[in-house]
C-alpha cells in the first residue's frame, strides 16, 4: 500500500521558558536559562537544589478546580498543551471525524509526585489504609492520553508510550506510523513530565546523574562544555498535531512542516551509560535517514540529546561524526536542554517543537552556557554556542536517548506541495 504523507498542523507547549509555544520559542531563540532554585519542595538538604520549573503555575487558570484536583501535575501540563495545539490546528467536530482522531502520548515516569504523597501519607499514619480514590488514575502515565481524548471526544487510537527519556519521540513516531498506514487521520501526540519532587530529585541525585552547581544554577546545564557535571531536571509538556496531508488539505489546515521519518534502536549496553562509541545513537540516526529516504547531506540541523553529562555528550558526538562524516562540519548542532533542562519523557516532544520552528523560521536555537572548549570534542563542529543562528533549515533531526539504552530519532522537513 502507498504510505500517506504526514504533516504537522498544530503545536502546544508549557515549559519553564514559557507557558505557550510562542513564549517557549522566544526563550529558546533569546538563549534564556530557565534554571533556578527549586520552589515545589524544600530541597535544602539535597545535593541538587535547583531545576527548570514551570513557575507561577496555577492549574485552575486552565482547568476546573474540581477536575484539576483529580490530576497529577504531569497530566495538567498535558491537557494545557493539548488545548493549545488543538486550537492552533483548528480541529473541530465539523472538520474531523472523531473516530479517526487519536491520542498517542509519552511520559517517562508519570505521576511520581502523587505516588510520593500517597505513600508518605500512609506511612505517617497508624497503618489504617487511607488512600485518595484518585490515587491510581492520577498516577498512571497513560492517563494523560485518556484525559486528552475525553476532554476533546477523540475516539481513535489511544495509548501511552514509555521509553524513559525517548518516550515522546517514540510516541510521535508511533503517531506518524498510524497515520501513514491510514489507521487514523489525525493524532494528538507528544509528552509530559513533572518529577520535581523529593523522590525525583533524590533518586537522580543518588545515581550521581545531575549537576550539583548550586552556586550558579542558571549556568548549570552546560552541554559540550569541558566543565559539565550532569543534567539539570526540567518539566513541562509538548504537543504536536499530526495529520495526513490529504486530510489537512481537505479542511484547509495550516501546515507547519512534514514528518519525514523516524527510527528506534537499543544500545544493549548499560542501564544508564551510553555505548562509549555511540553505537545505538549511530544506528538510530541511520534508521531515521533510511526511513525518510534521505541521506546525511539532506540534514541541516541536529537537535541533540545533549544532556550535559560527561559521557553522553562525547558518545553522541562520536555517533554524529560516524553517520555524517565531513558533512558534520556543515551542520548546526544545538542542545536546547541547556535552556529548558532535561524534561525526561517530555524532552523529545519539546525538542521536536524546536526543530519544527527551526525548519519553519530558519533559525537555529543555541546551546547556551558554553565557557570552555572540551579537548575531547572536535572544535570544528558548529554547536551553535551561546547565540541563535540564522540559516536555511530544510531538514532537522531530533535525537533522544533514555535509560535502558532506548534511542529514538525523527526527521522533520519543510513542507513542499
Amino acid at each position: 500500500m502507498a504510505l500517506k504523507r504526514v504533516v504537522v498542523t498544530g503545536l502546544g507547549a508549557i515549559t519553564a521558558l514559557g507557558k505557550t509555544v510562542e513564549e517557549y520559542w522566544q526563550g529558546l531563540t533569546d538563549g534564556v536559562s530557565s534554571c533556578a532554585m527549586i520552589e515545589q519542595f524544600d530541597a535544602s538538604k539535597f545535593k541538587t537544589r535547583f531545576a527548570c520549573e514551570v513557575k507561577d503555575f496555577d492549574p485552575t487558570v486552565y482547568l476546573d478546580r474540581k477536575e484539576a484536583r483529580k490530576m497529577d501535575r504531569f497530566t495538567q501540563f498535558a491537557i494545557i498543551a493539548a488545548d493549545e495545539a488543538v486550537k492552533d490546528a483548528g480541529l473541530t467536530p465539523e472538520n474531523a471525524n472523531a473516530d479517526r482522531v487519536g491520542v498517542i502520548f509519552g511520559s517517562g515516569i508519570g505521576g511520581i509526585t502523587t505516588f510520593q504523597e500517597e505513600v508518605l501519607n500512609y506511612g505517617s499514619g497508624d497503618g489504617t489504609p487511607r488512600f485518595n480514590p484518585f490515587f491510581i488514575p492520577k498516577m498512571i502515565l497513560d492517563i494523560a492520553a485518556g484525559q486528552i481524548s475525553m476532554r476533546h471526544g477523540f475516539r481513535g487510537p489511544n495509548f501511552a508510550v514509555v521509553s524513559a527519556c525517548a518516550s515522546s519521540t517514540n510516541a510521535i513516531i508511533d503517531a506518524f506510523d498510524n497515520i501513514r498506514l491510514n489507521k487514523a487521520d489525525v493524532i494528538v501526540t507528544g509528552g509530559s513530565e513533572a518529577v520535581i519532587c523529593a523522590a525525583g530529585v533524590g533518586g537522580f541525585n543518588a545515581m550521581k546523574a545531575m549537576s550539583e552547581r548550586n552556586d550558579d544554577p542558571a549556568t548549570a546545564s552546560r552541554p559540550f562544555d569541558k566543565d559539565r557535571d550532569g543534567f539539570v531536571m526540567g518539566e513541562g509538556a509538548g504537543i504536536l498535531i499530526l495529520e495526513s496531508l490529504d486530510h489537512a488539505l481537505a479542511r484547509g489546515a495550516k501546515i507547519y512542516c512534514e514528518i519525514a521519518g523516524g527510527g528506534a534502536t537499543a544500545d544493549a549496553h548499560h542501564i544508564t551509560a551510553p555505548h562509549p562509541e555511540g553505537l545505538g545513537a549511530k544506528n538510530v540516526m541511520n534508521a531515521a535517514l533510511a526511513d525518510a529516504g534521505m541521506v546525511p547531506i539532506d540534514i541541516d540541523y541536529i537537535n541533540v540529546h545533549g544532556t550535559s553529562t560527561p559521557l553522553g555528550d562525547i558518545a553522541e558526538t562520536k555517533a554524529i561524526m560516524s553517520v555524517f562524516g565531513d558533512h558534520a562540519y556543515n551542520l548546526n548542532i544545538s542542545a536546547t536542554k541547556s535552556m529548558t533542562g532535561h524534561c525526561l519523557g517530555a524532552a523529545g516532544a519539546l525538542e521536536a517543537l524546536a526543530c519544527i520552528l527551526a525548519v519553519t523560521k530558519d533559525i537555529v536555537p543555541p546551546t547556551i552556557n558554553h565557557f570552555t572548549d572540551d579537548p575531547d570534542l572536535d572544535s570544528k563542529l558548529n554547536f551553535t554556542f551561546n547565540k541563535a543562528q540564522h540559516r536555511t533549515v530544510n531538514a532537522a533531526l531530533s535525537n533522544t536517548f533514555g535509560f535502558g539504552g532506548h534511542n529514538a530519532s525523527m526527521i522533520i522537513k519543510k513542507y513542499k506541495a
